[in-house]
């Protein structure tokens, strides 16, 4: 039961299929923040939030830029200096792609954390 590897599956699938739009269930902070970082990096468009009274839903609008997306299991703890050694086993190739992290700073991506000096945990990779 890990909801943003659902959310995460649940996009891949539908850039797969070349919907549109799709549909996150249930939403949290944590997706949001994911969602935000994918935003900002270009891999999808505008998402919204949706109270239905229930645990809330995003609506996310596909661009078709995600070849693939996933969760890191175990999430592992990494030190200022050690992101290359996950990027290797995580992207295809040098400076394509991103791993997000969850630093004390908040959730980025692992070249802002690399520029800030930062380590933290590593939630997902995009590309």
């Amino acid at each position: 039961m890990d909801p943003l590897a659902n959310a995460l599956t649940n996009i891949r699938n539908n850039e797969i299929r070349g919907n549109v739009r799709c549909r996150i269930t249930p939403a949290s902070k944590l997706i949001g923040r994911v969602l935000r970082t994918m935003q900002k990096e270009g891999y999808i468009g505008e998402f919204e939030y949706v109270d239905d009274g229930r645990a809330g839903k995003f609506i996310v609008e596909l661009e078709g830029n995600i070849n693939q997306c996933g969760v890191i299991k175990p999430r592992h703890a990494v030190k200022k200096d050690e992101f290359e050694k996950f990027e290797k086993r995580y992207l295809p190739a040098k400076n394509f792609g991103i791993i997000i992290v969850s630093t004390p700073e908040g959730i980025m991506t692992h070249k802002e954390a690399k520029d800030r000096g930062i380590g933290g945990r590593l939630l997902a990779y995009v590309y």
